[in-house]
């Protein structure tokens, strides 16, 4: 006879979170341009999304912090549910593959007309004096020595009304999207992909890789902690622009890959000083980890959230 911990364990290795979601009505459905071998993106309804890892054993939520297991991910769809009836509904799924049934895209008029790159390449290089440019340097007291950095790897220009575009790039050095940031308006891209946004310490150069690599959330953040850093030659500074979607995980995989061989490779988990911020990290620590990378937490000074604010609250470089 099976005991109840055994069956538990049975139920976690044999039921895969993909053909669970596909099976919870309202369905859920695979975003194939977005996902990856080991990241599947589901979604569902507006804005609703699944990431799916550890061979189909794990889950994310794009929208919150929520993870865990396929018992986690039962009674996060269903928190009508307790423990008892969530394994009832796991034994009918033991065995069960995933279908992948395709999601499609419903765009609002005027959606995706324009690509993001072509809107990178037509918006104007952020300039001293723009709009942009003092939001950034008055509002959110970032150097001009940073911002100048910036510009000339090409990794931030000028919106509308005032708003910084910050640049998106994989691992090719292709635009994928941008995500925007100003006194009014904050966003991302339509039409475009998350993968990082890049701010190397030395000379922009494709055959670099960084001995460090600083993982901020948003690219304010990343910029901040390199203007107190004072722009170090050795570190890429990165920013996710919130959760770790497939592009942004095959991205920072990619670079920890090409870290792991350099001597005294280092990751360093920059995130905000909250719970949120902690989870956040963890997460980035188990992909250093995988990697052969070591890790170290990053926090700014006690009583401060985020590195944007150590240079707004006066305790900066």
């Amino acid at each position: 006879m099976i005991g109840k911990d055994d069956e538990l364990q049975r139920l976690r290795e044999s039921v895969n979170c993909a053909a669970l979601l596909e099976r919870m009505p309202p369905p859920w459905r695979l975003d194939k341009a977005e996902s990856t071998r080991d990241c599947l993106k589901y979604r569902r309804g507006q804005g609703e999304i699944i990431i799916v890892n550890h061979g189909g054993h794990g889950w994310w939520d794009a929208g919150s912090t929520a993870k865990g297991d396929v018992f986690g991910l039962v009674q996060h769809l269903r928190p009508d549910l307790n423990f008892g009836h969530a394994r009832k509904l796991l034994r009918e799924m033991v065995g069960l593959q995933p279908n992948f049934p395709e999601y499609e895209r419903v765009r609002s008029r005027g959606e995706g007309v324009t690509p993001a790159a072509e809107r990178w390449s037509a918006a104007k290089p952020l300039r001293p004096g723009s709009r942009a440019w003092r939001y950034l340097a008055e509002v959110r007291r970032l150097p001009s020595p940073v911002l100048r950095a910036a510009v000339a790897v090409d990794a931030i220009r000028e919106g509308a009304y005032g708003t910084a575009w910050f640049a998106h790039r994989d691992e090719t050095d292709a635009l994928t999207g941008f995500d925007m940031r100003g006194p009014e308006f904050r966003g991302f891209a339509k039409g475009g992909y998350k993968t990082l946004f890049r701010l190397p310490g030395w000379i922009a150069s494709r055959e670099v890789r960084p001995r460090r690599m600083a993982v901020t959330e948003a690219p304010i953040d990343a910029l901040s902690l390199a203007a107190v850093g004072r722009l170090q030659g050795d570190t890429l500074y990165v920013a996710t622009s919130g959760g770790m979607g497939p592009g942004s995980v095959q991205a920072l995989d990619l670079l920890l890959a090409g870290m792991a061989t350099l001597p005294d490779a280092l990751l360093a988990t920059a995130t905000d000083n909250d719970p949120p911020g902690e989870r956040y990290a963890a997460f980035l620590a188990e992909r250093a980890a995988a990697a052969g990378v070591r890790c170290e937490r990053l926090l700014p000074p006690r009583g401060l959230n985020d590195w944007n604010d150590v240079l707004t609250r006066g305790r900066g470089a």
